[in-house]
């Protein structure tokens, strides 16, 4: 077994033999990303998005994977004891080819999801702490990385030999329908959805009666797995190129604050999987929320959307000048990451709780 890796259980002369895990573990404006690098049994596929697809099996889906080896370890890191309803991590698997640096299978609660912006920035600043990615004096330094809705970069700001700070480049982002009417619980709204890696649904939290803050988080986050559920199906939530990236992800809340001198200011929660809620202004939705600003008019050439999570964290985002494609725009979102420990995992063969358990 290799010492940061994991060991599969088996049989042993002196009994069964436990299951051993090394993760590092990071947080993103306070979005944990528990990373596990080295010891991972092999996954067929030629690509990222081929190994994700294996991943889930047939029939699965990105909330509901088949039974498997790695699943059985994504519930041990992500289940209490070990973890809790909030975590993220991801696998460090190989990249689709020599143009990146590594690539991931990003996993929660539920199962695994096509992109993560706050995964994205963690794994480009352990990148280089661990010394995978050489990062020469105090330069930023760009992180490579292959994520199954494609190649998404970090660029981790140093200064004084310390890192500072990182952006993360998405894939292209674009709006793919506006004021879809939504039946929930609280009255009839309408969302605009876009697509960013993954497919999001935005909207006012006040169209729902409900404003941007922990103590309305109950409420938030039902609301949010009833817009999710109702837009299931929905056309404008279907990728055009790959049906594993269709489908409503995440759902957005937001509310605007007074606009800063450089642009918007929102602060948001965004409600994922079924009902997870990200603690960070969350990755690829800024970038979501980049596009439908954009396409309103309310974010311009040179500005920034300065944009908050329900724990008070931010990100920074802006669209790229001159970076449009037929896919959509261009955008880069900034934050801060940092190592929160190194953990060894085991679970053994008496302990009756197995790969744990979500409450």
């Amino acid at each position: 077994m290799s010492p940061t890796g994991v060991r599969p259980t088996g049989a042993r002369p002196d009994g069964p033999r436990p299951i051993e895990v090394r993760t590092t573990d990071y947080h993103t404006a306070g979005e944990p990303f528990r990373i596990v690098s080295e010891g991972l049994p092999p996954l067929p596929g030629d690509t990222v998005a081929e190994r994700r697809a294996t991943l889930l099996g047939p029939g699965g889906s990105g909330t509901a994977p088949r039974p498997g080896a790695l699943d059985e370890l994504r519930r041990l890191l992500v289940r209490e004891p070990r973890g809790h309803a909030g975590m993220y991590g991801g696998f460090v698997v190989p990249p689709d080819d020599d143009g990146a640096h590594l690539g991931v299978l990003f996993w929660h609660k539920d199962g695994y999801s096509t992109a993560c912006g706050h995964g994205t920035m963690a794994l480009g600043v352990w990148a280089v702490d661990s010394g995978l990615v050489t990062a020469p004096g105090d330069r930023d330094v760009q992180v490579r990385i292959d994520v199954p809705s494609g190649r998404v970069t970090a660029t981790v700001h140093r200064a004084e030999g310390r890192t500072t700070g990182v952006t993360f480049r998405n894939v292209p982002a674009r709006v793919s329908a506006r004021k879809v009417p939504v039946t929930t619980s609280l009255g009839t709204v309408e969302a605009d959805l876009a697509h960013a890696g993954a497919c999001y649904a935005s909207l006012p939290a006040h169209a729902l009666g409900l404003t941007v803050d922990r103590a309305s988080l109950p409420a938030l986050t039902r609301a949010g797995r009833e817009i999710r559920d109702a837009l299931d199906g929905h056309p404008a939530t279907r990728h055009p190129g790959d049906p594993l990236l269709s489908g409503v992800y995440g759902v957005i809340l937001h509310e605007d604050l007074p606009d800063t001198p450089s642009g918007p200011h929102q602060r948001n929660v965004t409600v994922f999987a079924d009902g997870q809620i990200d603690r960070s202004p969350c990755g690829s939705g800024t970038s979501a929320r980049l596009a439908l600003l954009a396409g309103e008019g309310r974010l311009g050439a040179g500005d920034v959307l300065t944009h908050e999570s329900v724990a008070g964290t931010v990100f920074t985002g802006r669209t790229v000048a001159g970076a449009a494609t037929e896919e959509g725009l261009v955008t880069e979102v900034t934050g801060t990451a940092h190592r929160t420990g190194e953990h060894r995992f085991v679970l053994g063969p008496e302990d009756a709780l197995g790969t744990g358990f979500l409450l």
